[in-house]
């Protein structure tokens, strides 16, 4: 394809048709139950929509009974308004610059038939995901839990990248720049940094996602891919890599994706932590992917509790069921893992025995012991970040 281009007349139609009513009560639902909502995005099935400039899309919490997540039903979430909406594939270049031997200007093709070819599969989740269920609300999108998926990405270690530039001796960090732009000129652009150090072989250059090429809103035409841990980092639409000695002070870096550096990563409300450190490694959590709240079932009748479960790698070792509060617990059955890095699905079979609501909780742990906390043992922090309490619905039994 020498083109891809984004369809700007849905994006048109989306900024007319979306309205105040649309997010109007927004904040005042309970978590995961908001609507989808009924304007679609381009390579996208109805999602929940938090805003259409710059896109941010939520998956429902239906979605979340499979280890991969379709890719139209995958979430959104951009930083800038001012998003490439369309791509000459024949000039597009990855240009890797700085304290290199040899300058490379990567197009797609030499992508694909240069290097070596890999394949993995990893969880893409915001710092930001299920931040609503904080309280007192903090800054930032107000996610329910569906600002994640799991895919398969294919691309090319960005190791052999680098090999192939050849680092020189000074090499120390590695910037990372999209097409992405801010909407004015002194707004900071989304640009993120790795010491080389920190450079795993698992840590790629994508240009498919689930066998097929990266939807233009995933960022299309490649993305970075570090599995393990928070998607600030997994930088779309890749069209630059700079390798330096010095750390730049970046504001993504520096002052956002930063969470209170103290043993609880913690603050309160009133009295902000003064020491802060970045976002990095996912912690454990688990999401129910059905029942739903909207759900009702007969009494006695079987009903197949069915989720996901992850971790920043590690691998998930156990998912328990609850139907009192968390006095008792039942061990659900895992499916196969498919890799450390991806969601693992998890189902229960019971019969609920009385009328009445029913709320269903979920709690993973995973290979080094880590489990998630109840809800109300999250302690606070005015990011909204990283949040992974123990996971509930509620549905109706009649």
């Amino acid at each position: 394809m020498k083109r891809r281009e984004f369809i700007k007349t849905s994006l048109v139609a989306s900024s007319v048709l979306l309205s105040a009513d649309i997010f109007a009560d927004v904040t005042k639902q309970p978590i995961d139950a908001r609507d989808v909502s009924k304007i679609v995005f381009p390579e996208k099935r109805p999602l929940i929509i938090h805003s259409d400039r710059p896109p941010l899309l939520e998956s429902p919490r239906g979605v979340f009974t499979d280890a991969i997540t379709p890719n139209d039903a995958f979430f959104v979430r951009w930083h800038s308004p001012k998003i490439v909406t369309h791509t000459e594939i024949e000039d597009y270049r990855i240009t890797i610059k700085g304290l290199v031997e040899n300058r490379l200007d990567i197009s797609l093709k030499s992508l694909k038939n240069d290097y070596k070819q890999v394949e993995l599969t990893a969880v893409l989740q915001c710092g930001g995901n299920s931040r609503s269920a904080f309280k007192p609300t903090t800054n930032g999108i107000q996610w329910g839990s569906g600002a994640m998926g799991c895919a398969s990405w294919k691309g090319v270690r960005l190791k052999d990248v680098l090999d192939k530039a050849g680092l020189s001796k000074d090499a120390r960090w590695i910037n990372f720049n999209g097409s992405d732009k801010s909407a004015f000129y002194k707004a900071p652009n989304l640009v993120r940094e790795l010491e080389i150090k920190e450079i795993t072989d698992d840590i790629i250059i994508a240009y498919e996602m689930n066998g097929k090429e990266l939807p233009f809103l995933n960022g299309y035409p490649v993305r970075l891919v570090i599995p393990g841990s928070y998607s600030d980092s997994w930088i779309k639409m890749l069209t630059e890599i700079e390798v330096t000695k010095e750390y730049k002070k970046l504001y993504y870096m520096d002052k956002g994706y930063r969470i209170p550096d103290n043993e609880s990563e913690s603050e309160t409300p009133s009295h902000h932590a003064s020491k802060t450190k970045p976002i990095t490694t996912m912690n454990t959590k688990s999401i129910i992917g059905y029942p739903t709240s909207k759900t009702t079932i007969k009494v006695g009748k079987e009903l197949v509790v069915k989720g996901v479960a992850f971790d920043a790698g590690h691998g998930i070792k156990d998912v328990f069921i609850s139907l009192d509060e968390g006095k008792s617990w039942q061990k659900s059955k895992l499916n196969k893992e498919i890799s450390s890095y991806a969601f693992r699905e998890f189902n229960l079979s019971l019969k609920p025995k009385q009328k009445g609501k029913l709320t269903i909780m979920a709690k993973a742990i995973n290979t080094l012991g880590e489990e998630q906390p109840f809800a109300k043992e999250i302690l606070w922090n005015h990011g909204g970040y990283k949040y992974n309490g123990i996971d509930s619905v509620t549905i109706k039994v009649v």
